[in-house]
């Protein structure tokens, strides 16, 4: 069992990484624990290993007595010269006596296996711990193997990560046996082992898929000042040149848009807007809030504030679908960011217009009468005023009301 023990650990060693000094201290824990359990707690022994020959030696050292009083620490003269006393002792000396394995037992050897399985185990885990540990915010590739309710368990180096609900990408479909990469975002420990959280989620992912596809980022040529994403739908990122005769925007986008296209299809076909970064605030929103176009704004600095104008047509842009587009803004600059509308005069509005593209929305009998009046185009309507109107509409103001607000809108979009 020595040679077997020994060789189980030296493995571990070579293949785990880990300290031959931490072993050699669990194999001396672990038979003297077995000296204690049957000979008592108060029993002075010494245990020698020796890992590169494979040796567990045992000794026992007891004071040689006339009458033992403390069997744990004493041994009478007859029983020394029983065991052969070959160094002839007496009274008062110190015998020491080699343990063979076989006294022990088979209930306190089949102890001492279980003790070192489990002090195995902890130490794998250890390991494990650590080398997650060293790996937080890198990318990791694995296999899915598990899809449960809520999660999903990837297999990376025959060790399970997690990846929950609110670290996926919306509405990404995965698949057994398909594989993934997403970034270590969290290492702890569980109550049966290290738990390796992973996300697919989260803007450093994203960061990390720019430093492998883009060399100019991976060299510290370009750099990525602000990212924020709204993961599978948007991402924006703010970069900086650190070489002028480096265009940032262009390499993180690629010849033909080939890099910033892969990285897209990688996030489940998340649309990046990449952009130079600016220290000044007020260019750095306006920037960040394209496709949007702005009229003018306004930065409140002391509350973190930006109140900004921009036609009622530019709204939707702005804004972004379920607010995106403003939001992803607001995490690149750290500013709150209000958005007010500016109404166009009708001096502004598009004289070509047909009152004809509203007629779904105004009625067949709205429609005819316009016609009727020589009103073919919106701001001819709109010019006509409220009170021409009224008349056509024999003094219907709820009617003539609502005409109005279609009109309008449409030419403020």
């Amino acid at each position: 069992m020595n040679a077997d023990i020994v060789e189980s650990f030296a493995a571990m060693v070579r293949e785990k990484g880990v300290d031959k000094d931490v072993l050699h201290g669990i194999i001396e824990d672990i038979f003297g624990l077995l000296v204690r359990k049957k000979y008592g707690e108060e029993a002075n022994y010494s245990v020698v290993v020796n890992m590169d020959k494979g040796d567990i030696e045992i000794f026992l050292v007891r004071e040689i007595v006339e009458e033992v009083e403390n069997p744990e620490k004493e041994i009478s003269l007859e029983e020394v010269n029983r065991l052969g006393n070959e160094d002839e002792l007496d009274v008062g000396d110190e015998y020491v006596e080699q343990l063979k394995l076989a006294v022990f037992g088979r209930r306190l050897i089949n102890l001492a296996k279980q003790s070192l399985n489990q002090r195995i185990r902890e130490i794998e885990k250890e390991i494990i711990l650590n080398e997650y540990k060293k790996l937080e915010g890198e990318i990791v590739i694995g296999d899915i193997y598990q899809i449960r309710k809520n999660d999903v368990l990837v297999n990376h180096n025959k060790n399970e990560l997690l990846l929950p609900r609110e670290e996926q990408i919306p509405h990404e479909r995965y698949f057994k046996g398909h594989t993934i990469r997403a970034i270590v975002k969290e290492v702890r420990r569980g109550k049966s082992g290290p738990e390796i959280v992973i996300s697919r989620a989260d803007d450093e992912l994203l960061r990390r898929l720019l430093e492998i596809e883009v060399p100019e980022v991976y060299d510290g040529i370009v750099e990525l000042k602000r990212i924020a994403r709204q993961p599978g739908e948007r991402a924006k990122v703010a970069v900086e040149s650190m070489d002028k005769r480096v265009d940032p925007v262009g390499a993180c986008v690629g010849m033909k848009g080939v890099r910033i296209h892969s990285i897209s299809k990688e996030l489940a076909n998340e649309n990046i807007d990449v952009f130079p970064y600016s220290d000044d605030v007020e260019t750095l929103i306006t920037r960040a809030l394209a496709p949007g176009k702005l009229k003018s704004i306004e930065i409140d600095s002391e509350n973190k504030v930006a109140t900004i104008f921009a036609d009622a047509s530019q709204a939707a842009p702005i804004v972004g679908k379920s607010g995106v587009n403003i939001r992803l803004a607001m995490q690149i600059s750290g500013y709150h960011i209000d958005f007010h509308r500016i109404a166009r005069n009708i001096e502004d509005y598009d004289r070509k217009v047909e009152t004809i593209e509203l007629k779904n929305q105004l009625g067949q009998e709205v429609y005819d009468k316009l016609m009727l009046n020589g009103l073919d185009y919106v701001v001819e309507v709109i010019e006509a005023g409220r009170e021409r109107l009224l008349e056509i509409f024999e003094g219907d103001e709820e009617q003539v009301d609502s005409i109005i607000e279609i009109l309008t809108r449409r030419m403020q979009e």
